[in-house]
């Protein structure tokens, strides 16, 4: 009977397109990981000051502005791959060119050199976010994506430990400028995928530039309008505000997390094999638990409890400071953590999904996970002075709490999911 059920829930992940969602989440969330867990344990070993490696964090800026290109991608076809897969191919091209660049760089010499070599990373890594959504979204059938966004998010999460614990492990062995090219050539793994998945079956629409620009937004703001309901009028801004703040708690905690664990004791090498056993672990299980869920409770149900969920483990942090360097409680805050994170955000992309039109899903799709990455490039920009000002323990508790308004918003707009 157990192992039936077993059957039951990792079959689904063997679906060509599950898979590929998979695997295009690992090579959304490694380059991630390398700007932000790897760079700041390398400025820190540079002795780089908290408040720079903070502003370090401004670097995200294309993850939350890619809107602004997205419709790019929504308008032309660029290549015989098609409007997705042509795209990506270049794209993904040089973000392996600039990962390696980046390894080259020297934070001691030329910090202004390693920022912008940063920037340039990230632009290509949100360039290949909007297609990678927009790709899953329009190959997987509506009933598939939840447990598209789940395949998603255990791949995005292997992605980033493989980033940020195993380039920790690395870097303590060999050097930061071997990890930076060793992933780069993984980073190839995105390219072969590209390669032979299937295009999208889709129509290709807008059909100018002008299109591909104003109609998203005309669409996605005129959609719920009702004369008689102000609520109906408001609901746009509610989503997008949702949004906004549903990970910011946990986005702030992590932000800061491998300087936190280095200041209180503990070394890169005890943080990166903690990370890549018991966080990986606590990953897989809560993607799957988070695409399970989903499915049986509804996406509703499942975002107020995976919310409350991120809402506890981000106070393991505070918990961790006075334990200070006892790796069972650095096991448990981890485990905690990627558990929570990967249920939460498996519930987050399915709303995201369920919240856009195929007619326009790039930047749809781009504009509302533009909004979700703002915390973590502007709230997070500033985190190195709070912790300055309040202090580690007191800092975890502000990220604990600050993300309450999005459960209270959530039930505002609880109408909107159809799942229940």
């Amino acid at each position: 009977m157990m192992i039936k059920a077993l059957k039951d829930v990792l079959l689904p992940y063997l679906e060509k397109r599950i898979f590929t969602s998979m695997i295009m989440g690992f090579v959304s969330g490694l380059p991630l990981l390398l700007t932000i867990t790897l760079l700041q344990a390398w400025l820190t070993d540079e002795n780089v000051s908290k408040s720079a490696i903070g502003l370090f964090a401004l670097i995200g800026l294309p993850y939350s502005l890619k809107f602004l290109w997205a419709p790019v991608f929504d308008r032309y076809i660029i290549s015989s791959f098609g409007r997705r897969r042509g795209w990506l191919l270049i794209i993904q091209i040089f973000l392996i060119i600039s990962i390696f660049m980046l390894g080259q760089s020297n934070p001691e010499m030329n910090l202004f050199n390693v920022a912008i070599l940063s920037l340039v990373l990230t632009f290509f890594s949100a360039s290949q976010d909007i297609l990678i959504d927009a790709f899953r979204r329009e190959s997987l059938m509506e009933k598939e994506q939840t447990i598209g966004a789940s395949a998603y998010v255990l791949g995005y999460r292997i992605g980033a430990l493989a980033a940020g614990a195993g380039g920790l492990i690395l870097a303590d062995i060999y050097s930061y400028d071997f990890v930076y090219t060793l992933m780069a050539l993984i980073m190839l793994i995105g390219v072969i995928t590209t390669l032979v998945s299937d295009e999208p079956d889709v129509e290709i629409r807008p059909y100018t530039l002008k299109e591909s620009i104003v109609e998203p937004f005309k669409e996605f703001f005129g959609r719920y309008q009702d004369s008689s309901n102000n609520l109906k009028n408001y609901t746009p801004y509610l989503i997008l505000l949702f949004v906004l703040l549903y990970k910011v708690g946990d986005t702030m905690a992590h932000s800061l997390s491998t300087n936190f664990y280095l200041e209180i004791g503990f070394s890169k090498t005890e943080i990166g094999t903690v990370v890549k056993f018991f966080g990986l672990g606590a990953t897989l299980l809560g993607a799957f638990i988070g695409g399970a869920l989903s499915l049986k409770i509804g996406l509703f149900k499942s975002l107020i409890y995976f919310g409350i969920f991120q809402l506890i483990a981000t106070l393991g942090f505070s918990i961790l400071f006075y334990t200070g360097d006892n790796l069972f409680m650095l096991i448990t805050v981890i485990s905690m953590e990627n558990l929570a994170a990967g249920m939460g955000y498996t519930a987050y992309l399915a709303f995201i999904a369920n919240m856009t039109s195929k007619n326009f899903t790039a930047t749809q799709f781009a504009l509302m996970t533009a909004l979700m990455s703002l915390p973590r490039t502007f709230l997070s920009g500033t985190s190195g002075y709070l912790v300055e000002f309040m202090n580690w323990d007191l800092y975890f508790v502000f990220c604990s709490l600050i993300a309450i308004p999005a459960l209270l918003i959530l039930k505002k707009i609880k109408f909107i999911i159809k799942d229940e």
